[in-house]
């Protein structure tokens, strides 16, 4: 992704990519299993929590992401090959994971407030993913109108969050859970893939592979 100009086309594709790296799907499962049977103020509180700590840390990134770059010595490719095998990770958690109940039982007592925060906010709802295009969008962006643009589709998505946790909270008792357990198992394999893709973008960026595009 190049984040020296921006069309339309490229305003749509940079939507897209925070829609994977910040948006809800993710997050979406692991946070109906986290606040299965929490009150419903509680729930509320999670969702705020989440969604403040989530957009805090991808505005810091995209505003110091670039100064990060230079002061610790890392390269885009290094960034893509790193946050593909963390994403990689969560993938196969996913995949190969317990099911909702096991992993609610397993954070049982646990303060809501801090499951918000980790593992909710970082790195469910701003995942690998995220990172990558709000780092490289602050290292690359070549006009304060790019930074613009990457800032309101961020807060797009946002706003995307807020709508579908506050339904969730509002309605995920009553979701069939086997169907949302299927859902994750699904969507983990697509994860897999697109951090291999991550891998491989992040290698080819480094010169040690050379990837063929059709």
């Amino acid at each position: 992704m190049e984040f020296e100009s921006v069309d339309a086309a490229a305003v749509i594709d940079i939507l897209l990519l925070l829609l994977i790296g910040i948006g809800p799907k993710i997050a979406l499962v692991p946070f109906l299993d986290v606040t299965s049977g929490m009150p419903e103020a509680t729930k509320r509180r999670v969702v705020r929590k989440m969604l403040v700590t989530a957009a805090a840390v991808a505005v810091v990134l995209l505003i110091l992401g670039g100064l990060l770059t230079r002061l610790l010595h890392f390269s885009a490719g290094a960034l893509g090959v790193s946050s593909g095998i963390i994403l990689l990770i969560i993938a196969v958690t996913m995949v190969l994971g317990g099911s909702g109940e096991q992993q609610a039982a397993k954070r049982d007592g646990e303060d809501p407030m801090r499951l918000a925060v980790f593992p909710l906010a970082v790195p469910y709802l701003l995942n690998p993913a995220g990172i990558v295009v709000l780092v490289t969008a602050s290292a690359e962006a070549g006009t304060a109108g790019v930074y613009g643009v990457v800032l309101g589709a961020l807060a797009v998505v946002v706003l995307l969050d807020a709508v579908v946790f506050r339904w969730a909270a509002k309605v995920g008792e009553h979701l069939n859970a086997s169907s949302m357990l299927v859902t994750e198992k699904v969507f983990g394999f697509l994860l897999a893939a697109l951090a291999v893709q991550l891998a491989l973008d992040g290698l080819a960026d480094l010169g040690v592979i050379h990837l063929l595009h059709h």
